[in-house]
């Protein structure tokens, strides 16, 4: 009997027999959920999957004298395998941060064969294990790098196989343009926002304060979502950086041009949380959270940024800067100033500790839905060089490149809250009123 749910597929590309998954960068709640059912896809229609391990670490060093290595370098996925991982914690091929397109900025630099020694040697290290197709998973660093993997294959000898790459959008910043929220966002918001509900408990207990440095680089996606479902008082991230809370700073570079860099604040913003203390005291609240985004760090000015190690994308290292500490210590010298009156400050830093919690039914579908997506992105669609998507009720999508990266830089744009937008007024509406 044929059940009335068969599909019947069309294969754009039947010449992929073998694809490769690899994972980048921070982890996220239901990278499993990706990987496996993206490999469960691939494995439904007779296609072998590996799974590379620790992104592209492994990939940039390849030497072609030493072969990898099953089980070091690369696993070969099976449905044995792959049993009951959909909802598991952790990510089975495991992550790193490593940039094989580390100096490439421009698209000129993709003919240039020292500029590019380490994506040959990706290509080459995938070759060598017969891939056809490359699935990339992880944030907008990682989607750069597969931009610059896919056009640096335009320059390769005539005859040349071409390695097909589409991209998974990866990131619990939720920075990314092209879809709207990313796999393990709201399993973060959860974590971080029971934390933030259990440091409100323990403040007023002793009445004093937290200042919980959340995690979010370049955009305010995840605390500002914590703070609004763990009722935080007080929420500040990059987008808030204007106004009276910002100032310019006179840079000098290498080459002796002196050029201006929009700095944070720190007094305006530090009188800011003053404020809102102060506001709270008057409704007879002698406690609170203030929630702060861990990218304000990167607007500090750049002598408390000197000495700071950077990764190879170039960001700084955040937890050797422990703003919330810094925070604290200003903000309580600061009200003890403005009042006359003593207040605990507590600075924490939470985020890392929600990158691989138990994902939550939400980004479990999402992240399958994604990982169903690469395989018809590659074979049903026979696409090259897109960004797989959802949007409404799990629609999926395909994104090109193009629409993502500058051509110029080959750099993507992170996607900022919008002042002034409804999610930023929320936050704002829910958060204690400071009176002028």
């Amino acid at each position: 009997m044929t059940s009335s749910f068969k599909q019947t597929v069309v294969k754009k590309n039947p010449n992929i027999k073998r694809v490769a998954i690899l994972f980048a960068g921070g982890p996220a709640p239901a990278a499993n959920a990706v990987i496996s059912t993206a490999a469960a896809s691939f494995l439904k229609a007779g296609i072998e999957v590996l799974g590379i391990k620790h992104g592209y670490s492994n990939l940039a060093d390849f030497d072609e004298s030493k072969p990898l290595v099953e089980g070091v370098d690369y696993i070969k996925m099976s449905n044995e395998f792959l049993s009951r991982t959909r909802s598991s914690q952790g990510i089975m091929i495991g992550t790193a941060r490593t940039n094989p397109g580390k100096k490439v900025s421009h698209p000129d630099h993709l003919k240039d064969p020292e500029l590019t020694a380490p994506m040959l040697r990706t290509y080459n290290a995938l070759r060598s294990l017969g891939v056809d197709a490359l699935v990339s998973i992880g944030g907008d660093d990682t989607l750069k790098t597969a931009n610059k993997m896919k056009s640096f294959q335009d320059y390769l000898p005539e005859g040349s196989q071409k390695i097909p790459v589409v991209h998974l959008p990866k990131t619990i910043d939720n920075d990314y343009h092209g879809i709207d929220f990313t796999f393990g966002f709201f399993t973060a918001v959860e974590f971080l926002a029971t934390e933030i509900r259990n440091m409100i408990y323990d403040a007023s207990a002793g009445r004093a304060y937290f200042i919980a440095e959340a995690m979010g680089r370049s955009a305010g996606w995840l605390g500002y979502a914590a703070a609004i479902a763990g009722e935080a008082s007080l929420v500040i991230s990059v987008e808030d950086i204007a106004g009276e809370l910002a100032q310019e700073e006179e840079v000098t570079q290498p080459d002796g041009i002196k050029s201006s860099r929009k700095v944070m604040n720190f007094d305006a913003v530090v009188d800011l949380i003053v404020s809102t203390m102060i506001a709270r005291e008057k409704e007879g609240k002698e406690f609170g959270v203030i929630v702060i985004a861990e990218g304000l760090a990167e607007l500090l000015p750049s002598k408390a940024l000197e000495g700071i190690a950077r990764d190879d994308h170039g960001h700084i290292a955040m937890s050797e800067i422990n703003l919330c500490r810094l925070f604290s210590s200003k903000v309580s010298a600061s009200y003890t100033e403005r009042t006359g009156n003593q207040r605990k400050i507590n600075g924490v830093q939470i985020g890392y500790e929600c990158r691989c919690a138990r994902p939550l039914a939400y980004d479990v579908i999402l992240g399958s839905q994604l990982g169903v997506g690469a395989y018809r992105a590659l074979v049903e669609e026979g696409l090259n060089g897109v960004l797989v998507s959802v949007q409404g009720q799990f629609d999926l999508r395909f994104v090109p490149f193009e629409e993502l990266v500058d051509p110029e830089n080959l750099v993507t744009v992170v996607r900022h809250i919008e002042p002034g937008s409804d999610f930023h007024r929320l936050a704002r509406f829910l958060e204690t009123h400071v009176h002028d």
